[in-house]
């Protein structure tokens, strides 16, 4: 129970702003128990049922999770506190980041022309050429791209999308362990996660399945360099998984984050109906492997942070027709389009033969690191997964342990704690 803060308040307003207040200054710290209702709602002088619409609230914004027998307690990472990771100590080595080697990245990025005078870019908010190489792009790895849009990054796109689609309450199926900022995102948008076991090919069929039928209305997903274990979708599992999204009668909307398509280094087989990519991960475009059709609401979000710079928030969308117009939509009434000079910028990388030699050398680089650790690790005895992108997870017992052992000895690694909803504690 919190006993270095007093939470006051004689309404549900005034209770969960008063919790809120309590966490963004660090007086309620993530795991922190709240006093029990009607314990609480005594203190106060106010009725059980305005404690309890309190706790529904900050549970509705992702502050406070409910535990059942252990009650309510103070998110792990809760939507209103920083959850920036803590600083590398000087003198490591950190394989935390997940960050892009600099040697694979253009030094210098080629000039851009500003918009000359006032034009309407609401009217034409994307660049014809980089629509073009976009459009190109997705279909060399045989995903659909008839309909397709920008955003500012992937978690721009997903948070557009899983704004317009549900609502408060509504449920999402994750995967587990993943991405840590799409797991903060969820609750931070009142929606609740529903997690759902991942392998070295990808999410698990037999989960997906409960998480459908526990009423998960959207799935987020990777094909492939799952981060953090680094699964992708062999032909075999994406037809699986086709199979169990079909029973569920097509109201689900499926969402890919292919984040790492120019260097997981592995083939595409896309929920979304697409072909299979090339061996080296590139792709010659496909068929869909005797899949006819994919989900009738999907959408694949890609960017370019991890090849071409993390600075770059540009990210591009395929989707269904639905979803197109849901997001624009949105998006036309909030930032309205990308910038036409950032647009410009990533139109120029996509087709310079030096950059694009740098991300080839980048892709046979990053899966020789990849192995050449899971093979230093295997020869120790020590389990992990890691069959495409950039990470690498690694079972353990206790992730404190792992980290600070591994620091003392100049590495720095991520704890699996901010990557987990129910799955097994890990290292990353």
């Amino acid at each position: 129970m919190a006993t270095q803060y007093e939470i006051t308040g004689a309404s549900a307003k005034g209770i969960a702003a008063s919790v809120e207040r309590g966490v963004v200054e660090g007086a309620l710290a993530p795991g922190t128990a709240l006093p029990p209702v009607r314990r609480l709602a005594e203190r106060l002088g106010v009725s059980p049922g305005t404690v309890a619409t309190a706790y529904k609230e900050l549970r509705r914004r992702g502050i406070v999770v409910t535990q059942g027998r252990g009650g309510t307690v103070v998110a792990p990472t809760p939507a209103v506190a920083s959850r920036r990771p803590p600083p590398v100590p000087e003198g490591v080595r950190d394989l935390a980041g997940g960050h892009p080697d600099p040697a694979f990245l253009p030094a210098v990025l080629p000039t851009a022309r500003l918009s000359p005078g006032v034009r309407s870019h609401r009217a034409q908010p994307r660049l014809a050429g980089l629509e073009e190489l976009t459009r190109a792009w997705y279909e060399r790895d045989g995903v659909p791209a008839e309909h397709l849009t920008f955003a500012h990054g992937a978690l721009d796109c997903v948070a557009r999308l899983l704004s317009v689609e549900l609502r408060p309450g509504d449920a999402v199926a994750m995967e587990d362990p993943g991405y840590h900022h799409l797991l903060d995102l969820v609750p931070a948008l009142g929606l609740r996660s529903v997690p759902v076991a991942v392998d070295d090919e990808g999410i698990r069929p037999d989960a997906l399945r409960a998480a459908l039928r526990a009423g998960a209305r959207a799935l987020i997903c990777s094909p492939r360099g799952q981060n953090p274990y680094g699964g992708w979708f062999s032909a075999g599992r994406r037809d699986a998984l086709l199979g169990v999204l079909g029973e569920a009668g097509g109201e689900v909307l499926v969402i890919e984050d292919d984040h790492a398509a120019d260097v997981a280094g592995v083939p595409l087989y896309s929920l979304t109906g697409g072909g299979s990519g090339g061996a080296d991960g590139v792709g010659r475009a496909g068929g869909a492997g005797g899949v006819a059709d994919g989900p009738a609401r999907w959408a694949q979000v890609r960017t370019v942070s991890k090849h071409l710079g993390t600075d770059l928030r540009w990210g591009a969308l395929a989707c269904d027709r639905t979803t197109l117009a849901r997001h624009d939509g949105r998006m036309l009434l909030t930032s309205g389009w990308v910038s036409h000079v950032l647009q410009e910028t990533v139109a120029r990388l996509m087709t310079d033969p030096e950059t694009q030699a740098l991300v080839a050398a980048a892709r046979s680089a990053y899966a020789r690191r990849r192995e050449a650790l899971l093979a230093a690790l295997s020869a120790r005895g020590i389990a992990a997964h890691g069959a495409s992108g950039m990470n690498v997870w690694v079972p353990v017992r206790d992730e404190a342990a792992v980290v600070n052992g591994l620091r003392t000895r100049g590495w720095w690694v991520a704890a699996g704690a901010r990557f987990r909803l129910a799955a097994g504690r890990g290292c990353g």
